[in-house]
């Protein structure tokens, strides 16, 4: 990404996380029969949430965290042609921990 973007307070910039476009058994789902993914990876973050006081609380997730959210949550945007994310922090269900990136997976996949 050659633009740099930095969220503003408690937002989030997150990239989609694709799953394989092939289930057991070899059949191949079209794209206008997948539904987006829910999953995604945190690209940036503002720098946290202001009070009344104007204290600033950071956020809960961080740059390179793989998390999930609603179906219908956040703004997509292009930068530089590639389809991002932003969100408030709020719209986050969860950070999910232990599971491995896209790319080792069908490594993985391809071993077995």
């Amino acid at each position: 990404m050659a633009t740099k973007f930095t969220p503003l307070h408690d937002r989030i910039l997150v990239k989609r996380i694709e799953e394989q476009e092939t289930v057991r058994g070899g059949i191949i789902i079209p794209d206008t029969a997948k539904e987006k993914p829910q999953e995604g990876e945190v690209i940036a973050v503002g720098k946290g949430k202001i009070n009344e006081d104007g204290k600033v609380f950071p956020l809960d997730v961080k740059h390179g965290d793989r998390i999930l959210f609603g179906k219908y949550a956040g703004t997509e945007v292009k930068i530089d042609g590639e389809e991002f994310l932003i969100m408030k922090e709020d719209e986050v269900l969860g950070i999910v921990s232990g599971a491995s990136k896209p790319a080792e997976r069908e490594k993985a996949g391809a071993r077995r």
